[in-house]
């Protein structure tokens, strides 16, 4: 599967595929509000919406060449996920880069994503341990470039797509989100990082999916656990 093209709006559009994480049917991929909520949720990682700035819905709807109610829909689901604020007269802004917040997400993130990508590996398919594997086919171009977008765009695609393979929809529901917050401050680890680096993270991505492809249900959560910065005997301890 290409990696998908992603530019901010007047470049090529990267399709992130996480607003379906929901399950729901009204968020299905293809409808406008979707697109429009992964464009923004992707310049509200990468710092073009910046935090504590106000996002007009006028400016939003012309930057991203949607209608306004797809614009609200996607700004309503950010503010559930605590991307954005939105109260009456004062309109909707930028959440602030909390780091106590950050802190409690990963705390979360610790103990639900190892768990997530053992259950995949109990219930995805080969296929689509394939597609996760796949998603950074072109990393390697991605990492010599420091193409942060694009690579921003494999990393939400790939722990997404953990999450949903793990079979349990509620426990998606609360990891991706959780992930979104974390990559607005996962985004500054780029600053002088090196091409060998950055591949050598996308490794550990790639190890992810190849033990899930292979069932092995302990090498899923470890392996999840070492892309968290988690040493598996060290959480033991905890």
């Amino acid at each position: 599967m290409a990696s998908p093209s992603l530019k901010s709006p007047a470049g090529p559009r990267l399709v992130l595929d996480v607003a379906n994480s929901s399950g729901l049917d009204d968020w299905a991929p293809e409808l406008q509000k979707t697109k429009v909520y992964e464009r923004i949720l992707l310049d509200l990682i990468l710092g073009e919406l910046q935090a504590g700035s106000r996002l007009d819905e006028q400016f939003l709807a012309a930057r991203y060449e949607a209608g306004l109610a797809g614009v609200r829909d996607a700004l309503g689901r950010l503010a559930l996920e605590g991307l954005v604020m939105r109260r009456a007269r004062s309109g909707t802004t930028v959440a602030p880069l909390d780091l106590v917040e950050l802190r409690q997400g990963y705390e979360a993130r610790v103990l639900i994503e190892p768990h997530c990508a053992a259950l995949a590996a109990r219930n995805a398919s080969k296929a689509e341990a394939q597609a996760m594997f796949d998603i950074f086919a072109d990393g390697e171009e991605a990492a010599r470039i420091c193409d942060l977008p694009a690579l921003v765009a494999m990393d939400l695609r790939f722990h997404a797509a953990v999450a949903r393979a793990s079979g349990n929809l509620a426990l998606a529901r609360i990891l991706i989100p959780l992930q979104h917050k974390a990559a607005r401050f996962w985004v500054f680890s780029f600053n002088g990082a090196s091409e060998q680096e950055l591949i050598e993270e996308i490794e550990e991505h790639r190890e992810v999916a190849r033990v899930i492809g292979g069932g092995d249900v302990e090498a899923s959560r470890q392996a999840m656990l070492r892309i968290l910065d988690v040493q598996p005997e060290a959480q033991g301890r905890a």
